[in-house]
């Protein structure tokens, strides 16, 4: 009867997971997917560089918003309502983007889309900590970030081949539709806590915020808010995610498009190594980290290589193929050591209080690329010659280096970041000194 009751417990969770793994390759699909189709936005909507990034920053914008909504929402709310709104939300915008007649309704669907995924992820790192033991959650949050990056590939040299196939609009209608039975899959399968499945609970104190269990949500926050380890990760994500999600995304592409003259389809593969490194790093520096037993070396290693692939893509030679592949490579790898930053976040914080700890430190990610996409444009709109493609502006070598300088600048940002993280050799510090729900750690 035992055995049998683990087994149940073990498809419970693991289907959770599944629904909540094909949500989150959705999110970064929407994330990834604009620097493909770029030159097909330029034209269709006739806007500029500043205009380009402007429309796929507005995902972000919203994303970054919405994290401590999203934190706050998975601990008062659960899994279970987010996912199953997210979903419904992001699908009907990802629909009226695809169906989209002016510039004006391409950003609303977009802004629809960065409203729906913006509490996916926060909501699956809630459910990771709430069905799975402590001693994992690094691993945990490498495996979602590895699993969410097939989104990413799928969106870089795949999305390509199939544009050779059938419009972009028939893709994004598609991908809209897929988020809707989604949701109704979440409504049918998901529940916040093994308890609400009739499990017994993993982690004693951990849930969802009630008045009984703690103090109103407001003050909560507050209280997140005021516990300085937190905000170390926020400032890694920014400096090294922002640039990193700006680039792989958005221009990425149309950069060794315009300035080394390959394919669409050879530009994307780059990115597609890129992505596929970034996704295996995201698992690799979990489990590193779960197995050393450290969070701080481990991320500020994976800080200064990403910031040192920065160096070597603007000073030294390199070329589009085997070298530039091992170069993106890099970049990618090195930039997901930024995923240690939930554990950390989760780490010095009370468990009830987790999702909104996450979404502190999630907003600097999507803060930094909301700001790095349509100011990477505008560098690039200030020295254009004006040259064109139809009706897609074509960028120089130049145009492309005095954005890169920003991407470094950041990059900076973030080993400062990781400098400053507080290890916390992966256990609860806050309830390793029996703290209070309503004190902060």
């Amino acid at each position: 009867m035992e055995n049998t009751r683990h087994m149940d417990f073990e498809i419970k969770r693991w289907s959770i997971f599944l629904i909540l793994m094909l949500t989150y390759i959705l999110v970064y699909f929407h994330r990834m997917a604009p620097g493909v189709v770029s030159k097909f936005l330029m034209a269709d909507f006739n806007v500029s560089g500043a205009g380009l990034g402007s429309l796929a920053a507005i995902y972000f914008f919203v994303y970054a918003v919405m994290q401590i909504p999203s934190g706050v929402t998975a601990d008062i709310l659960g899994t279970r309502t987010a996912i199953v709104a997210g979903n419904l939300t992001a699908g009907l915008g990802s629909i009226l983007f695809g169906l989209a007649a002016d510039f004006e309704m391409a950003c609303l669907g977009r802004f629809f889309v960065g409203l729906g995924v913006s509490v996916v992820f926060v909501s699956i790192m809630k459910n990771n900590s709430l069905w799975f033991s402590e001693r994992v959650f690094g691993i945990m949050s490498g495996l979602t970030l590895l699993v969410g990056n097939l989104g990413s590939i799928f969106a870089a040299g795949p999305l390509s081949t199939v544009l050779d196939m059938m419009p972009w609009r028939v893709v994004f209608v598609g991908i809209g539709s897929l988020s809707l039975i989604l949701a109704v899959a979440g409504f049918i399968m998901v529940r916040t806590r093994p308890e609400d499945a009739g499990f017994p609970g993993l982690i004693k104190g951990a849930g969802l915020v009630s008045q009984k269990q703690g103090p109103p949500w407001l003050k909560s926050l507050a209280n997140v808010v005021r516990v300085k380890k937190v905000w170390p990760g926020f400032f890694v994500q920014f400096g090294m995610v922002g640039g990193l999600y700006a680039f792989m995304g958005l221009w990425g592409v149309p950069y060794l498009r315009d300035v080394f003259g390959i394919s669409r389809a050879f530009a994307a593969h780059h990115i597609t190594v890129m992505l596929a490194s970034f996704a295996c790093g995201s698992f690799f520096f979990g489990w590193i980290s779960d197995r050393m037993g450290k969070r701080k070396p481990v991320m500020l290693t994976a800080s200064i290589l990403y910031a040192g692939s920065w160096l070597i893509l603007i000073f030294l030679p390199w070329s589009p193929g085997m070298s530039g592949m091992a170069l993106f490579g890099l970049m990618g790898f090195a930039g997901s050591g930024f995923v240690l930053t939930f554990a950390c976040a989760k780490e010095v914080i009370h468990p009830l209080f987790s999702g909104m700890a996450v979404s502190v430190v999630n907003t600097g990610c999507f803060m930094g690329t909301a700001l790095m996409q349509p100011l990477f444009g505008r560098v690039m709109d200030l020295t254009w010659t004006g040259a064109l493609d139809g009706s897609a502006r074509i960028y120089s070598a130049v145009d492309y280096q005095n954005g890169f300088y920003l991407m470094l600048a950041f990059a900076a940002i973030g080993v400062a970041g990781a400098l400053n993280i507080h290890e916390t050799h992966c256990k609860n510090v806050s309830q390793s000194r029996g703290a209070h729900p309503e004190s902060s750690p």
